[in-house]
Protein backbone atom coordinates (compact mmCIF):
# COMPACT_ATOMS: atom_id res chain seq x y z
CA UNK A 1 0.00 0.00 0.00
CA UNK A 2 1.35 3.21 -0.66
CA UNK A 3 1.86 5.20 1.86
CA UNK A 4 0.16 8.76 2.24
CA UNK A 5 0.89 11.69 4.02
CA UNK A 6 -0.31 12.69 7.45
CA UNK A 7 -2.26 15.98 6.00
CA UNK A 8 -3.42 13.97 3.19
CA UNK A 9 -4.61 11.10 6.11
CA UNK A 10 -6.17 14.14 8.06
CA UNK A 11 -7.81 15.82 5.06
CA UNK A 12 -9.46 12.13 3.91
CA UNK A 13 -10.69 11.86 7.19
CA UNK A 14 -12.51 15.22 7.20
CA UNK A 15 -14.23 14.60 4.74
CA UNK A 16 -15.18 11.18 5.43
CA UNK A 17 -16.81 12.86 8.46
CA UNK A 18 -18.21 15.16 6.50
CA UNK A 19 -20.03 13.00 4.43
CA UNK A 20 -21.43 11.00 6.90
CA UNK A 21 -22.87 13.86 8.54
CA UNK A 22 -24.63 14.58 5.20
CA UNK A 23 -26.08 11.27 5.02
CA UNK A 24 -27.47 12.00 8.53
CA UNK A 25 -29.39 14.63 7.30
CA UNK A 26 -30.41 13.25 4.20
CA UNK A 27 -34.71 11.95 4.57
CA UNK A 28 -34.95 8.12 4.60
CA UNK A 29 -35.94 7.95 0.66
CA UNK A 30 -38.15 4.64 1.19
CA UNK A 31 -41.63 4.33 2.49
CA UNK A 32 -41.44 1.82 5.44
CA UNK A 33 -44.83 0.14 4.99
CA UNK A 34 -43.59 -1.00 1.41
CA UNK A 35 -40.24 -0.64 0.91
CA UNK A 36 -40.79 1.49 -2.25
CA UNK A 37 -39.44 4.62 -2.95
CA UNK A 38 -42.05 7.90 -1.78
CA UNK A 39 -43.78 9.16 -4.78
CA UNK A 40 -45.87 12.41 -5.29
CA UNK A 41 -48.48 13.23 -7.27
CA UNK A 42 -47.24 16.27 -9.23
CA UNK A 43 -51.12 17.82 -8.98
CA UNK A 44 -50.26 18.06 -5.49
CA UNK A 45 -48.11 21.46 -6.64
CA UNK A 46 -50.38 21.90 -9.88
CA UNK A 47 -50.27 25.57 -8.62
CA UNK A 48 -46.43 26.31 -8.40
CA UNK A 49 -44.84 23.81 -10.71
CA UNK A 50 -46.07 25.95 -13.85
CA UNK A 51 -44.70 29.27 -12.36
CA UNK A 52 -40.94 27.43 -11.19
CA UNK A 53 -40.66 23.97 -12.64
CA UNK A 54 -37.24 23.13 -11.56
CA UNK A 55 -37.04 24.85 -8.21
CA UNK A 56 -40.42 23.23 -7.62
CA UNK A 57 -38.52 19.59 -8.59
CA UNK A 58 -35.70 20.35 -6.49
CA UNK A 59 -37.66 21.09 -3.16
CA UNK A 60 -40.05 18.14 -3.31
CA UNK A 61 -36.44 16.24 -3.38
CA UNK A 62 -35.37 17.73 -0.19
CA UNK A 63 -38.32 16.97 1.28
CA UNK A 64 -37.61 13.20 0.43
CA UNK A 65 -39.88 12.38 -2.53
CA UNK A 66 -37.84 10.14 -5.21
CA UNK A 67 -40.71 9.33 -7.56
CA UNK A 68 -43.08 11.92 -9.16
CA UNK A 69 -45.93 10.73 -11.11
CA UNK A 70 -47.19 13.72 -13.27
CA UNK A 71 -50.43 15.83 -14.09
CA UNK A 72 -49.11 17.65 -17.28
CA UNK A 73 -45.40 18.69 -18.81
CA UNK A 74 -45.78 22.51 -19.33
CA UNK A 75 -44.78 22.63 -23.07
CA UNK A 76 -41.88 21.23 -21.57
CA UNK A 77 -40.55 17.97 -24.22
CA UNK A 78 -39.17 14.56 -22.60
CA UNK A 79 -35.53 15.75 -22.78
CA UNK A 80 -36.66 18.62 -21.04
CA UNK A 81 -38.25 17.31 -18.49
CA UNK A 82 -35.51 14.19 -17.48
CA UNK A 83 -33.00 16.49 -17.25
CA UNK A 84 -35.62 18.82 -14.87
CA UNK A 85 -36.08 15.58 -12.91
CA UNK A 86 -32.21 14.45 -13.12
CA UNK A 87 -30.74 17.70 -11.64
CA UNK A 88 -33.59 17.00 -8.47
CA UNK A 89 -32.74 13.49 -8.31
CA UNK A 90 -36.24 12.52 -8.67
CA UNK A 91 -37.57 9.92 -11.30
CA UNK A 92 -41.31 10.48 -13.58
CA UNK A 93 -42.05 6.80 -13.34
CA UNK A 94 -45.69 7.59 -14.56
CA UNK A 95 -47.92 9.91 -16.02
CA UNK A 96 -51.90 11.12 -15.73
CA UNK A 97 -53.84 12.01 -18.99
CA UNK A 98 -57.93 11.59 -19.77
CA UNK A 99 -59.73 9.81 -21.59
CA UNK A 100 -60.70 12.77 -23.87
CA UNK A 101 -56.70 13.66 -24.77
CA UNK A 102 -55.57 10.26 -24.96
CA UNK A 103 -57.79 8.93 -27.90
CA UNK A 104 -57.04 11.04 -30.17
CA UNK A 105 -53.05 11.65 -29.66
CA UNK A 106 -52.56 8.04 -28.07
CA UNK A 107 -49.76 7.84 -30.50
CA UNK A 108 -48.03 10.76 -29.92
CA UNK A 109 -48.68 10.54 -25.74
CA UNK A 110 -47.33 6.74 -26.04
CA UNK A 111 -44.35 7.93 -27.85
CA UNK A 112 -43.78 11.44 -25.33
CA UNK A 113 -43.76 8.48 -22.81
CA UNK A 114 -41.55 6.40 -24.35
CA UNK A 115 -38.98 9.26 -24.45
CA UNK A 116 -39.23 10.15 -21.33
CA UNK A 117 -38.64 6.67 -20.26
CA UNK A 118 -42.22 6.23 -18.46
CA UNK A 119 -43.51 3.14 -16.21
CA UNK A 120 -46.64 3.73 -16.31
CA UNK A 121 -49.15 5.96 -18.77
CA UNK A 122 -52.28 6.26 -16.46
CA UNK A 123 -55.98 7.29 -17.78
CA UNK A 124 -57.19 9.64 -14.74
CA UNK A 125 -60.73 10.07 -15.86
CA UNK A 126 -63.11 8.37 -18.22
CA UNK A 127 -65.76 9.38 -21.08
CA UNK A 128 -69.16 8.98 -21.93
CA UNK A 129 -70.01 7.10 -24.77
CA UNK A 130 -71.90 9.72 -26.35
CA UNK A 131 -70.32 12.69 -24.66
CA UNK A 132 -73.46 15.08 -26.68
CA UNK A 133 -75.71 13.41 -24.49
CA UNK A 134 -75.00 16.07 -21.25
CA UNK A 135 -73.76 19.77 -21.35
CA UNK A 136 -70.43 19.52 -19.75
CA UNK A 137 -68.98 16.13 -20.80
CA UNK A 138 -65.85 17.01 -19.04
CA UNK A 139 -67.62 17.78 -15.85
CA UNK A 140 -68.12 15.81 -12.47
CA UNK A 141 -72.06 16.01 -13.29
CA UNK A 142 -71.53 13.58 -16.25
CA UNK A 143 -69.46 11.19 -14.59
CA UNK A 144 -71.70 10.62 -12.36
CA UNK A 145 -74.27 9.79 -14.63
CA UNK A 146 -72.06 7.54 -16.15
CA UNK A 147 -74.37 4.08 -17.19
CA UNK A 148 -72.66 0.71 -17.68
CA UNK A 149 -73.14 0.57 -20.77
CA UNK A 150 -70.35 3.66 -20.72
CA UNK A 151 -68.30 1.75 -18.37
CA UNK A 152 -68.02 -1.49 -20.75
CA UNK A 153 -67.25 1.03 -23.95
CA UNK A 154 -64.35 2.64 -21.94
CA UNK A 155 -62.90 -0.62 -20.99
CA UNK A 156 -63.44 -1.22 -24.58
CA UNK A 157 -60.92 1.48 -24.94
CA UNK A 158 -58.45 0.61 -22.27
CA UNK A 159 -58.01 -2.57 -24.10
CA UNK A 160 -57.19 -1.22 -27.06
CA UNK A 161 -54.60 1.81 -25.66
CA UNK A 162 -53.09 -0.73 -23.07
CA UNK A 163 -51.98 -3.44 -26.24
CA UNK A 164 -50.59 -0.19 -28.15
CA UNK A 165 -48.96 1.10 -24.51
CA UNK A 166 -48.01 -2.64 -23.83
CA UNK A 167 -46.52 -2.83 -27.10
CA UNK A 168 -44.02 0.27 -26.83
CA UNK A 169 -42.53 -1.34 -23.44
CA UNK A 170 -45.02 0.37 -20.84
CA UNK A 171 -47.78 -0.67 -18.89
CA UNK A 172 -51.27 0.63 -18.71
CA UNK A 173 -53.14 1.60 -15.96
CA UNK A 174 -56.97 3.47 -14.76
CA UNK A 175 -56.89 6.34 -11.71
CA UNK A 176 -60.04 5.85 -10.11
CA UNK A 177 -62.42 8.60 -8.75
CA UNK A 178 -65.56 7.87 -6.76
CA UNK A 179 -68.59 7.38 -9.66
CA UNK A 180 -66.72 3.84 -10.57
CA UNK A 181 -68.09 2.88 -7.35
CA UNK A 182 -71.76 3.55 -8.19
CA UNK A 183 -73.65 0.40 -9.43
CA UNK A 184 -75.97 -0.69 -11.90
CA UNK A 185 -78.69 -3.34 -11.80
CA UNK A 186 -76.31 -4.84 -8.67
CA UNK A 187 -73.32 -4.64 -10.54
CA UNK A 188 -70.67 -2.28 -9.25
CA UNK A 189 -68.93 -0.56 -12.22
CA UNK A 190 -65.07 -0.95 -10.84
CA UNK A 191 -65.88 -4.73 -10.86
CA UNK A 192 -67.51 -4.62 -14.57
CA UNK A 193 -64.23 -2.44 -15.45
CA UNK A 194 -61.90 -4.58 -13.76
CA UNK A 195 -63.81 -7.74 -15.24
CA UNK A 196 -63.70 -6.32 -19.52
CA UNK A 197 -60.34 -5.26 -19.46
CA UNK A 198 -57.43 -7.75 -20.01
CA UNK A 199 -54.87 -8.11 -16.85
CA UNK A 200 -52.22 -8.29 -19.24
CA UNK A 201 -52.80 -4.92 -20.12
CA UNK A 202 -54.70 -2.82 -18.30
CA UNK A 203 -53.49 -2.27 -14.23
CA UNK A 204 -55.37 -0.28 -11.93
CA UNK A 205 -54.20 2.69 -9.53
CA UNK A 206 -56.11 2.79 -6.65
CA UNK A 207 -56.88 6.43 -5.31
CA UNK A 208 -57.75 4.96 -1.46
CA UNK A 209 -58.75 8.57 -0.88
CA UNK A 210 -61.70 8.56 -3.31
CA UNK A 211 -62.44 5.08 -2.74
CA UNK A 212 -62.94 5.32 1.09
CA UNK A 213 -65.30 8.29 -0.15
CA UNK A 214 -66.95 6.86 -2.05
CA UNK A 215 -67.95 4.33 0.79
CA UNK A 216 -65.19 1.44 -0.21
CA UNK A 217 -63.19 0.32 1.84
CA UNK A 218 -58.86 -0.05 0.30
CA UNK A 219 -58.28 -2.97 2.31
CA UNK A 220 -60.74 -5.19 0.96
CA UNK A 221 -60.07 -4.03 -2.97
CA UNK A 222 -56.83 -4.67 -2.35
CA UNK A 223 -57.59 -8.37 -0.93
CA UNK A 224 -60.50 -8.89 -4.10
CA UNK A 225 -57.78 -7.31 -6.24
CA UNK A 226 -54.11 -7.96 -5.34
CA UNK A 227 -52.85 -8.86 -8.92
CA UNK A 228 -55.01 -5.92 -10.72
CA UNK A 229 -53.88 -3.10 -8.64
CA UNK A 230 -50.38 -2.00 -9.37
CA UNK A 231 -50.54 1.51 -8.12
CA UNK A 232 -51.62 3.52 -4.74
CA UNK A 233 -52.54 7.05 -4.35
CA UNK A 234 -52.23 7.91 -0.69
CA UNK A 235 -54.18 10.95 0.24
CA UNK A 236 -56.31 12.09 3.96
CA UNK A 237 -59.69 13.55 4.01
CA UNK A 238 -61.50 14.81 6.85
CA UNK A 239 -64.64 12.75 6.10
CA UNK A 240 -68.41 13.13 7.91
CA UNK A 241 -71.30 11.67 7.98
CA UNK A 242 -72.86 14.46 5.66
CA UNK A 243 -69.94 13.30 2.86
CA UNK A 244 -71.19 12.01 0.03
CA UNK A 245 -69.23 10.96 -3.39
CA UNK A 246 -70.86 13.82 -4.80
CA UNK A 247 -69.50 15.83 -2.90
CA UNK A 248 -65.52 16.69 -2.11
CA UNK A 249 -64.61 16.62 1.59
CA UNK A 250 -61.85 18.97 2.75
CA UNK A 251 -58.57 17.08 1.95
CA UNK A 252 -55.69 17.23 4.64
CA UNK A 253 -52.51 16.13 5.40
CA UNK A 254 -51.41 12.29 6.13
CA UNK A 255 -52.58 11.80 9.27
CA UNK A 256 -54.85 14.64 9.90
CA UNK A 257 -57.80 13.14 8.56
CA UNK A 258 -59.81 10.21 8.89
CA UNK A 259 -58.14 7.63 6.60
CA UNK A 260 -56.59 4.72 8.83
CA UNK A 261 -53.20 3.87 6.36
CA UNK A 262 -52.05 1.26 8.63
CA UNK A 263 -54.62 -1.59 7.65
CA UNK A 264 -54.48 -0.29 3.88
CA UNK A 265 -50.51 -0.92 3.85
CA UNK A 266 -51.02 -4.18 5.58
CA UNK A 267 -52.97 -5.18 2.65
CA UNK A 268 -50.77 -3.65 0.25
CA UNK A 269 -48.03 -5.63 1.52
CA UNK A 270 -49.59 -9.12 -0.21
CA UNK A 271 -51.13 -7.34 -3.40
CA UNK A 272 -49.25 -6.39 -5.86
CA UNK A 273 -48.06 -2.58 -5.96
CA UNK A 274 -45.33 -1.01 -7.34
CA UNK A 275 -45.31 2.55 -6.78
CA UNK A 276 -47.21 4.99 -3.69
CA UNK A 277 -47.26 8.25 -4.82
CA UNK A 278 -48.69 10.92 -2.37
CA UNK A 279 -51.53 12.95 -3.47
CA UNK A 280 -53.03 16.01 -1.32
CA UNK A 281 -55.89 18.08 -3.39
CA UNK A 282 -56.11 21.13 -1.55
CA UNK A 283 -53.75 22.59 1.47
CA UNK A 284 -54.72 25.47 3.97
CA UNK A 285 -51.36 26.14 4.68
CA UNK A 286 -48.25 26.20 2.26
CA UNK A 287 -47.38 23.03 0.38
CA UNK A 288 -44.01 22.43 0.64
CA UNK A 289 -45.20 22.57 4.20
CA UNK A 290 -48.03 20.23 3.93
CA UNK A 291 -45.99 17.78 1.45
CA UNK A 292 -43.37 17.83 4.23
CA UNK A 293 -46.17 16.02 6.94
CA UNK A 294 -47.20 14.36 4.23
CA UNK A 295 -43.52 12.81 3.55
CA UNK A 296 -42.63 12.60 7.45
CA UNK A 297 -46.24 10.30 7.50
CA UNK A 298 -44.72 7.59 4.82
CA UNK A 299 -41.42 7.27 6.37
CA UNK A 300 -42.69 6.79 9.61
CA UNK A 301 -45.98 4.73 8.97
CA UNK A 302 -44.41 0.99 10.49
CA UNK A 303 -46.83 -1.78 9.85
Amino acid sequence: MKEISRRAFLKTTAASVALAAAWKRVPVLMANPLGLPIGLQLYSVRDILPKDYEGTLQQLSALGFREVEAAGFFGRSPSAVKQAMAHAGLSCVSAHYPLSQLLPKVDETIQFGKDLGLDYIVCASPMLKDPARVKDPGSRAAREAMTLDDWKWNADQFNHIGEKVHAAGMKFAYHNHTPEFRSENGIMFYDELLRSTDPAKVAMELDCGWAEVAGQNPVDLLKHYPTRIKMLHVKDFKLTAAVTPATAPPSTELGRGTIDYRPIFEAAKKASIEHAFVEQEEFDMPAMAALKIDADYMRALNV
